[in-house]
């Protein structure tokens, strides 16, 4: 069942997360709704422009749609991450998503409110929720590289502003999250004095926390010794971080890295295992396998395992 994130962000307000999680591929999607369905837990499925300019936006779509169909009792959103404004008015107009994101944050602040208002406006009028962002996630979103100098966290004073005039339905902020798989280089982690101000300034307004990620150092680990060259200093959010941001007002924490991680390892230990291999489906059917188990412990971690039971809408 498709629903509105703004369903699922005034049920979890506060107690807790909807993982959003990017994907590309047939075996992404069957492994998400498997175990969302499974868990019982709500979910967001996540398709950027690097996504939709290589799969085609018809084919995701019908992929999610078969997907649907396939785990009948999964309860999810589509939403777009990370769009300009040509694939934000395109996802609007296609009718096949509940939620979009304009990512207007590289501009300055009023740019930034003026690009986000005009997708605002035809979003509202579609009935399409949309996220905006305030402040520069540093590191590497699929074509997109920031360095961590010019990276800058969410100013507290604005936020109130931002929202008044764009009319935007959430917010993603810059808090000490980083995009990819090489993470708080500096060792300062969420900040989360920030992140109460904002919550302060905006109660009960859903915030979206980018850059979620864990960087499992098992997995960079097995990636390594299978043939990869992963920095071993690659770093995540930890849980324990992930769990506390919850109580600020994060509704939404965004999942990609990740599962990118999962597929190297799965993939590399394949071939170096089975050299003589070249059948696509077996590594492809352990990856769903993994990827399932690997959504099942996240939707444990956020809490929000069994939640679809007490949705209202």
């Amino acid at each position: 069942m498709r629903l509105s994130p703004k369903v699922f962000y005034e049920h979890c307000y506060g107690t807790y997360a909807i993982p959003a999680v990017n994907v590309f591929t047939m075996e992404q999607i069957h492994g998400l709704f498997s175990a969302g369905e499974n868990a019982n837990a709500p979910f967001i499925v996540q398709l950027t422009p690097a996504a939709r300019n290589y799969a085609d936006p018809k084919m995701l779509e019908a992929m999610i749609t078969a997907a649907a169909r396939i785990y009948p009792k999964a309860t999810y959103a589509v939403h777009l991450d990370h769009g300009d404004d040509a694939h934000a008015l395109n996802a609007i107009l296609s009718g096949n998503y509940q939620s979009v994101m304009i990512d207007a944050s590289h501009d300055n602040f009023e740019n930034n409110v003026s690009r986000t208002k005009k997708i605002v406006d035809r979003a509202h009028a579609a009935n399409v929720f949309v996220e905006a962002e305030l402040g520069v996630l540093s590191g590497v979103e699929d074509d997109r590289s920031i360095d961590e100098e010019l990276a800058r966290y969410t100013q507290p004073s604005q936020v109130e502003e931002f929202v008044a005039r764009t009319g935007c339905d959430s917010l993603a902020v810059a808090v000490g999250t980083s995009h990819g798989a090489y993470k708080f280089s500096g060792g300062n982690g969420i900040q989360f004095t920030i992140l109460k101000e904002i919550q302060q300034r905006l109660p009960k307004f859903p915030i979206v926390l980018h850059g979620g990620s864990a960087v499992n150092k098992v997995e960079i680990d097995r990636i390594n010794k299978a043939g990869g060259i992963l920095s071993d200093g690659a770093s995540g959010v930890s849980p324990e971080e992930i769990v506390k941001s919850i109580a600020y007002g994060v509704c939404k924490i965004n999942i990609a890295t990740d599962t990118r991680l999962l597929w190297t390892r799965v993939h590399r230990e394949f071939f170096r295992d089975t050299p003589e291999l070249f059948d696509p489906v077996i590594p492809g059917k352990i990856y769903m396998d993994d990827y399932k188990q690997f959504m099942l412990q996240k939707f444990d971690l956020l809490g929000a395992t069994g939640k679809v039971s007490d949705l209202k809408f």
